[in-house]
């Protein structure tokens, strides 16, 4: 066999399926589009699927892609197994409606035997049990050996996902000899051993099912083909695992450079090296496609993953981070199929870097108080850890409830998960928010999703906020109807609009759309999952019909609002570039009437001075009255051009690019201003931060920027009024009042201490003797400092004492407790016990047996907290 690189066996079959008519389509982004079902890409077919139902119609009837795919359903077995991976890439080649089985099947094997050169003698075919019509394709015009050919049941042989397209499958199997097998007289294809991989699978969707379970047969037939480029890699390679082809055993080496360790000489170690050859690989490619660590969705399968790597890190002996180092490997062998790699480069590793020392930071506190649960499960003979705390390690050490079960396993051990779920309801029902079940190949099926595809708006509100229309259809109470009267809400979709629907972070327009005998109010226009525009609006006037002719007015005051935000946050974006760096980039967008507000990636707060210096950016170009310009070009050109984009969209071949001067370029398919001095003034009103890495300017422009420093105006005025000044001293008038109010506040603070001494003397009267240990009890309204020295006057003035004292100042709850050497040596221990004292309070702390401090939550529990000292110290006391 022909030896072939990853990247080789990825261009072959791209060109290869070119050369049969298809559109090259670069890989879709592991952020699904408008398909709530999936939180990550998990298979080739999954982007095209509105091209499968018929919601959208395909660029081409004939695509090609190689599609970036996570799956982590196995991931135990991840490093464990020769095969499985939670990254991988999909080769795929799909007919929507064009060709079939007669085309696809002969494709194959001239792929696998002409391109490939595999041997023909070492091929083996699957169909599914009924699909006669495979069969004679592929023995009588590929010319397979009856023999060879495998008829297989439905559960391995037929494609479904509920209702909707459906089909029948045939699987390409190679043969890696009998060395490979079980050895059983049963071994054949469908054996579980290792002699026969099934490298690709062909899917012909000739049926759509019903609710009710029937199949009935497409008039327009598809295919839907996957291939898993690493296990025909493994094939062309000669190599047993996937861990050994080209790609991923440079990773593999470089993480045993990092670890100072020769693979192969400890099997405990080497699942640890190809987890993490595995997991930096999904990390990577998130991470590059605009998915950032968090605690629920996408972003909590992303720090499962990155702190699953980083615990197998610790097992080797590496210390501190060093995945972002191996990420360079991942970017070098794929930086030509993937460019975003190479160009998100420097973003990619920030982001993992900061997220694994983050996790270094807590991981060895973590680990000492699960090796703790450990010890104390095994001296007590249990073996199921507490859901408590399962949860209080997941939620204070940042460890995935995963990470903890795979540690607990490894002692033969495991958790109790109801009482874990008991702890994350909260966090899972936003989980589940995030994540919808459906029914229909994974999409939310509405009135919309059943409108056939050639039903388009096309849109003229570039340069007019007036246009002619026909009604295509009406939609009321989620039902398509034939007119709607007055005082009825209404959604309705015109063949041609100058509203522009919300889009890319900008807001949807309002207005009217009026006709012959009525007028309807529009409140938003918007776009459906499978993209038709809806005006949605309420019948102020007469009767709308289907078919009526229209005008559609946009509320131009408010789209010219809406266009100065929009061409300000593109500005605002190039500063943000230009003042803090090339990483900034963008991570979601709102462009509204009254503001604008920009979510970018960055690591830290922004300082006051390049908040200003941003700030005085955009307004010097603002004042420079830019000319602001659109250009239709290709995608390859406005990139060429060094237009700005977004790596997790899809662009059209023909896109728009919007360019302010020579100082801003970016593809945009928003509503802008001609000249940047209609923006009149920007000001920026509040930076933040939203999640990790990824920061939010909000700010306005024009009339809403106006309408800001006056209401700040107003504010001065108010203040200064109240101060009995002018606006112009009120700073030095506020300084005054800040130091009388430090004076008052010290003279109280030294009256409450004079007050809390008075009453030590009264305490150490009523100190109460318990086995020898005189106890002392109170609360006070002093911080904590003056808490401690309180404390510290009352263990003076006896012997053989312990101290426990609270403070419900400023509503915060505190305790501190103090212990003289000979109460110590009696068997007093002041952390232990304020560590029983806070849980009654709602809290925790600890400490050393002479001194220690804790918090509450609950102020209403402090004296009963104080009443448990005396039962503490009785049973401690020897």
């Amino acid at each position: 066999m022909n030896y072939m690189g990853v990247n080789e066996i990825r261009e072959k079959y791209l060109s290869f399926f070119e050369g049969k008519g298809h559109l090259r389509l670069p890989s879709f982004s592991l952020i699904p589009k408008n398909d709530k079902s999936l939180l990550l890409i998990n298979a080739g077919m999954a982007p095209l699927k509105p091209y499968f139902t018929g919601q959208e119609v395909p660029p081409n009837r004939r695509i090609t892609t190689c599609q970036k795919c996570i799956r982590t359903g196995d991931i135990e077995r991840v490093g464990k197994t020769a095969r499985h991976a939670t990254f991988f890439e999909m080769l795929g080649n799909f007919s929507f409606g064009d060709y079939f089985k007669e085309e696809v099947i002969p494709w194959a094997w001239e792929f696998v035997t002409e391109v490939l050169k595999l041997p023909k003698e070492r091929l083996w075919i699957t169909i599914y049990q009924d699909d006669d019509e495979a069969f004679e394709i592929w023995n009588k015009k590929v010319g397979i050996p009856a023999e060879r050919i495998v008829r297989m049941g439905k559960e391995d042989n037929f494609w479904e996902i509920g209702v909707g397209p459906c089909g029948p499958c045939s699987e390409i199997y190679f043969d890696r000899g009998e060395d490979k097998g079980c050895g059983k007289p049963t071994c054949g294809v469908g054996c579980d051993c290792d002699r026969f991989v099934e490298f690709w699978n062909l899917v012909f969707t000739q049926f759509d099912k019903d609710e009710e379970g029937n199949y009935h047969r497409l008039k327009n037939p598809n295919i839907d083909t996957g291939m898993g480029l690493e296990r025909i890699a493994t094939i062309m390679q000669g190599v047993d695992s996937i861990f050994e082809i080209d790609t991923m055993k440079n990773i593999l080496n470089k993480v045993c450079e990092v670890a100072n360790y020769k693979y192969g000489s400890d099997d405990k170690k080497d699942v640890s090296v190809r987890i993490i050859t595995d997991h930096i690989r999904s990390v990577v490619f998130m991470v590059s496609d605009g998915v950032l660590p968090s605690n629920e969705g996408r972003g909590y399968v992303l720090r499962r993953l990155l702190r699953r790597a980083a615990r197998h890190g610790k097992l080797l002996g590496i210390e501190g981070a060093f995945l972002w180092e191996i990420s360079d490997v991942v970017i070098q062998n794929s930086k030509d199929a993937y460019p975003e790699l190479k160009e998100k480069k420097d973003y990619i590793k920030k982001v993992l870097k900061v997220e694994e020392e983050r996790f270094d930071e807590t991981i060895d506190q973590g680990m000492n108080i699960l090796e703790a649960y450990i010890d104390e499960l095994k001296k007590e003979n249990k073996n199921i850890l507490d859901g408590e705390k399962a949860f209080k390690l997941y939620d204070t050490y940042g460890f995935p409830i995963e990470l903890t079960l795979e540690i607990l396993q490894e002692s033969g051990m495991d958790i109790d998960l109801e009482g874990f779920n008991r702890e994350m309801e909260a966090q899972k029902e936003r989980a589940r928010a995030a994540r919808e079940e459906t029914n229909y190949m994974g999409t939310d099926i509405d009135v919309y999703m059943t409108l056939p595809a050639d039903i388009n708006t096309v849109f003229e509100g570039y340069n007019n906020t007036i246009s002619r229309g026909k009604v295509l259809v009406l939609v009321k109470d989620g039902n398509i109807v034939d007119y709607a009267e007055k005082g009825e809400n209404v959604e309705i979709i015109l063949d041609r609009t100058s509203f522009y629907a919300e889009m890319g972070g900008q807001v949807g327009d309002t207005g009217i759309i009026e006709g012959e005998g009525f007028k309807v109010e529009i409140e938003d226009t918007r776009k459906t999952a499978n993209n038709k525009v809806v005006h949605k609006g309420k019948v102020i006037e007469g009767k709308i019909k289907k078919g009526s002719e229209v005008t559609a007015i946009v509320d131009k005051a408010r789209r010219m609002d809406i266009a100065r935000n929009h061409t300000a946050t593109h500005l605002l974006h190039k500063a943000l570039k230009d003042v803090l760096g090339s990483h900034v980039n963008q991570a979601g967008s709102l462009v509204a009437p009254d503001r604008l507000r920009f979510d970018f990636t960055h690591f830290e707060a922004i300082s006051s001075e390049d908040l200003r210096r941003i700030e005085n950016i955009v307004n010097d170009k603002i004042m420079e009255s830019l000319e602001v310009e659109t250009i239709e070009t290709t995608i390859d050109e406005a990139r060429r051009m060094g237009a700005t984009a977004l790596f997790d969209e899809k662009y059209a071949d023909i896109v728009r690019v919007v360019k302010a001067g020579e100082y801003s370029m970016e593809l945009c398919g928003g509503t802008h201003v001609l000249n940047t001095a209609i923006i009149g003034l920007f000001k920026i009103i509040s930076e933040g931060g939203v999640a990790a890495g990824v920061r939010r300017i909000e700010a306005v422009t024009g009339k809403g920027a106006l309408k800001y420093i006056e209401s700040l105006e107003n504010m001065l005025r108010d203040v200064a009024l109240r101060l009995k000044s002018n606006v112009k001293d009120v700073p030095r008038r506020t300084e005054i009042l800040l130091q009388d109010l430090k004076e008052k506040e010290r003279e109280i603070e030294a009256l409450k201490s004079k007050i809390a001494k008075d009453a030590a003397m009264n305490l150490v009267n009523d100190a109460k003797d318990v086995k020898g240990v005189k106890v002392i009890t109170a609360s006070f309204d002093l911080d904590v400092d003056a808490l401690r020295e309180l404390g510290d006057k009352l263990k003076e003035r006896l012997e053989t004492c312990l101290v426990v004292l609270a403070s419900t100042k400023d509503d915060k709850v505190s305790f501190v407790a103090m212990a003289t050497t000979d109460a110590v040596s009696k068997g007093v221990h002041a952390g232990n016990i304020i560590r029983e004292v806070a849980k009654v309070a709602g809290g925790g702390g600890g400490g050393r047996p002479d001194m220690a401090q804790a918090g509450g939550k609950d102020k209403s529990k402090v004296n009963e907290a104080l009443d448990t000292v005396y039962k503490l110290v009785e049973d401690i006391v020897k």
